[in-house]
């Protein structure tokens, strides 16, 4: 069965922080966690619906208390032992186990996934309930704490700021944090045999690398730090305490971004910066993207055309290709398809390649009509003033508007074709 957007996410509620403590068994793909969840009613509530996929329910409870509990495919339904009153502050505990598998959808398999020698989570957009319950909607964002204990050979690392690891003779436990505010689909922990490269600069990044790849990632990965030099220029500081790259040891088809990490799979990796734009295009999205989370997957040119304009100005910054000439290049390729309106896409094109280019364009062309000397203070301060929250695609307009001193409705509907 197939999972659809509305059917993800509820507004009854909004979760503050998810406590996470999983055991993960790499070789029969065995989880064995527990889920605390606190969050804040936004109406009366009789029952409590989280977003889950599989796995055996061994027990849940509500403000430490025993609760009922009914499933549906891909939901939890808890009813507390008596009706939590709006505006409340509230917890809910599962425990639960089994072997966890990718969510399938209309964009293929998406969650949690074996690798040849361990793990990666890949949960955009839907995702996330492969592998722990949750409020799978991109505006509600909350902060986290992970423990993951597996086999003491490997490596873990997850979506946050590492508190401590305790390493034992067969198994070893590490404990994140993630004290910024993240979107569901963001979260993400990746298990394998990796070495560490340092990175230089001064936002602390490394790569985790399968070791056979060692010397072409240090190569490929080298000009990321001036990358991350120009963003902090043009869209302000970076908004996470480090950022980590993952090289899996499996090809992957499209690099994936999680909240201040990006996952590349080993064909990706060529030696010879073969894949640079992709480098530049997932360090974008700790800005657009992670940072900055659409409020609703309809505005994802918000993430997308964002993070594709990053790599045309890391092309004009490096010595490549100015933006001028690639958007005269993508205009060319873009005019010859049927047109879509990428400001409301619809579910089976949340990933088409024209929301990507179509939205690195509309970027462009209101770069030509406000004039750099508008254009880049109106980007810096949308990422700065907009920094941990939750935005639009009108809320982008407005902001655009006020720094042209002009209405821009027309110009974005002509390019977005929906401006919502």
């Amino acid at each position: 069965m197939r999972t659809a957007l509305g059917n993800h996410g509820s507004e009854d509620y909004r979760v503050r922080h998810y406590d996470l403590e999983l055991d993960y068994k790499i070789g029969p793909n065995r989880l064995s966690a527990r889920a605390k969840i606190t969050a804040v009613s936004t109406r009366p509530l009789s029952r409590v619906v989280l977003d889950l996929s599989g796995f055996k329910i061994s027990g849940v409870s509500v403000d430490g208390r025993a609760a009922r509990f009914t499933r549906q495919p891909g939901k939890l339904a808890v009813k507390p032992a008596k009706a939590v009153p709006a505006g409340t502050e509230f917890t809910v505990e599962v425990r639960y186990s089994g072997n966890p598998r990718p969510v399938d959808g209309r964009w293929g398999e998406i969650g949690w996934d074996e690798l040849t020698d361990g793990v990666l989570v890949a949960s955009q957009p839907i995702g996330a309930p492969s592998w722990y319950p949750c409020n799978d909607r991109p505006s509600d964002k909350a902060t986290y704490r992970v423990t993951v204990t597996t086999a003491s050979p490997y490596s873990v690392l997850v979506t946050g700021n590492l508190v401590s690891r305790r390493a034992g003779a067969s198994a070893t436990t590490w404990v994140f944090d993630r004290p910024e505010p993240t979107a569901s689909y963001l979260m993400s922990v990746q298990i394998g045999r990796y070495e560490e490269i340092a990175l230089d600069g001064t936002v602390p990044q490394r790569v985790a690398v399968p070791g056979a790849l060692r010397a072409e990632a240090a190569r490929d990965f080298r000009r990321q730090p001036e990358m991350m030099a120009l963003f902090e220029r043009l869209f302000g500081p970076y908004p996470f305490g480090e950022y980590v790259v993952v090289v899996t040891d499996d090809e992957l088809e499209d690099p994936i971004e999680a909240q201040g990490m990006a996952i590349f799979g080993a064909n990706h990796v060529d030696g010879a910066r073969g894949f640079e734009r992709l480098v530049a295009h997932e360090l974008a999205h700790q800005w657009f993207g992670n940072s900055l989370t659409i409020a609703q997957w309809r505005c994802i040119w918000l993430n997308e055309g964002f993070a594709t304009y990053a790599e045309w100005l890391w092309s004009e910054e490096s010595g490549g290709p100015r933006a001028d000439e690639l958007a005269r290049q993508w205009w060319g390729r873009m005019s010859e398809r049927a047109a879509l309106k990428i400001g409301d896409p619809g579910e089976s094109n949340l990933f088409d390649e024209r929301v990507y280019k179509r939205g690195a364009l509309a970027l462009h062309a209101l770069r030509e009509r406000l004039g750099d000397e508008r254009f880049f203070p109106m980007l810096r301060s949308w990422a700065v003033d907009k920094r941990h929250g939750t935005v639009s695609t009108a809320e982008f307009v407005a902001h655009a508007e006020e720094h042209a001193g002009e209405p821009l409705t027309e110009f974005f509907t002509a390019w977005l074709g929906d401006t919502q």
